[in-house]
């Protein structure tokens, strides 16, 4: 698949985005597709994290399941889906106006198995859509964050 990449700058620093996304437990309240995260490992934060996330998009719905595999605090954080979803996803944070404020950007590149259009139903219309849903989920993010500021 090709890869999906949407961004948004915030106000806020690289530090201040960050303590909000480390908080993966606390995706669900800004990731519209997102109903549920349970973690599988005692650990919840860095590297070797694994967990599931029930994810929804209409009718549509899987437990993703998600590891940790890059973990640099204030700068990246970066998964491999491996359930029914395989492939790998970041979010990259990068300061902006020497620091007072954070462009991010979320970028996936995934595979979907035969029964959901694989790459055909991709083509047709999922990159889009997936596009969509994330551009308005960082949209959420950022008011999420611009406000606890």
């Amino acid at each position: 698949m090709t890869p999906i990449v949407v961004s948004v700058e915030l106000d806020a620093s690289p530090a201040d985005v960050w303590r909000d996304l480390e908080q993966i437990e606390h995706h669900v309240e800004w990731m519209a597709d997102a109903k549920e995260i349970r973690f599988v490992t005692e650990q919840t934060r860095g590297v070797g994290t694994r967990f599931r996330c029930r994810t929804g998009i209409g009718p549509i719905t899987v437990d993703d399941e998600m590891e940790v595999v890059s973990w640099e605090p204030e700068r990246r954080m970066g998964v491999r889906h491996s359930g029914v979803v395989t492939g790998t996803g970041s979010f990259e944070l990068q300061p902006l106006d020497d620091g007072h404020r954070t462009s991010m950007t979320w970028s996936e590149q995934l595979d979907f198995p035969w029964y959901f259009g694989g790459s055909l139903g991709e083509r047709i219309g999922g990159q889009q859509v997936m596009r969509q849903i994330w551009r308005r989920n960082l949209g959420r993010f950022k008011r999420h964050v611009e406000r606890a500021r």
